[in-house]
């Protein structure tokens, strides 16, 4: 008769379970991989693959039984780490939206708002423009496999530990906010000094030319400027997306 002692069953276990939650719970909040059109089976196996592939790498978690209060607390302490960190990559996604938000301000064409299904609330057209496409750079860059090798270090920094708190006094994301504001107007800021040389000269037509409608003519130039500054600005989107998105995760390094 073959039998199981409970420390060979803790052995075999949690060396997955500990990198599974942690892993799952990235994938709950990870942009892209969190959307409704991605089913909940499909990221439960998703971090399955992920925390049974890693395991192998990674410190020896230590020995906790799972009917106690401390895995309790290890469980909350992976589910911190995993949300924070996809909350780390949601302001990366957000700061370039906001770039887009700043963007359609001064091209007019922040009234265009309808519902974005990923967030529930109310978008403008050129924030969506830029969040669809980030999403794409997102995925074509490899920024989900950089995602992923920083959740699997970050099992060697943040080990495996009944101290959830401990993660969040180390990192503090009460600070990332700034980052929004920071690298949106970072991405923002060619577009937003060309269109403001644009509505400088329009305001000096005006005065000059005082029988010119500056408002029929000012918002087609003002629109046609935009749009072309979008075209040739956007293949440079991908440097300060990629140097975020790596500053971020660097915190769980």
């Amino acid at each position: 008769m073959i039998s199981f002692s409970e420390a060979q069953i803790l052995g075999w276990l949690t060396p997955v379970l500990w990198p599974f939650l942690r892993v799952l719970a990235l994938f709950g909040s990870l942009p892209v991989f969190a959307q409704r059109s991605v089913p909940m089976r499909v990221r439960v196996a998703l971090a399955f693959g992920v925390a049974l592939c890693a395991q192998a790498t990674l410190p020896a978690p230590p020995a906790i039984a799972l009917d106690s209060a401390l895995a309790l607390l290890v469980v909350l302490q992976q589910l911190v780490i995993g949300l924070s960190m996809g909350f780390a990559v949601r302001i990366v996604f957000a700061a370039v939206e906001f770039a887009g938000e700043l963007v359609g301000l001064q091209m007019g064409l922040n009234f265009a708002g309808f519902f974005d299904p990923a967030t529930g609330g109310q978008t403008t057209a050129v924030s969506r423009f830029y969040g669809v496409t980030v999403s794409w750079l997102f995925i074509v860059t490899g920024g989900h496999l950089l995602v992923i090798a920083g959740v699997v270090q970050s099992f060697h920094s943040f080990p495996v530990a009944p101290e959830p708190l401990a993660f969040l006094h180390s990192v503090q994301p009460q600070r990332w906010g700034a980052e929004i504001f920071a690298t949106g107007l970072w991405i923002a800021m060619p577009l937003v000094g060309m269109l403001l040389f644009v509505n400088l000269v329009l305001g000096i037509a005006s005065r000059v030319a005082q029988q010119l409608n500056i408002f029929a003519v000012g918002f087609p130039i003002t629109l046609g400027v935009g749009l072309v500054g979008v075209l040739f600005t956007l293949p440079m989107l991908q440097a300060p997306f990629t140097m975020a998105l790596e500053r971020m995760l660097q915190q769980f390094l």
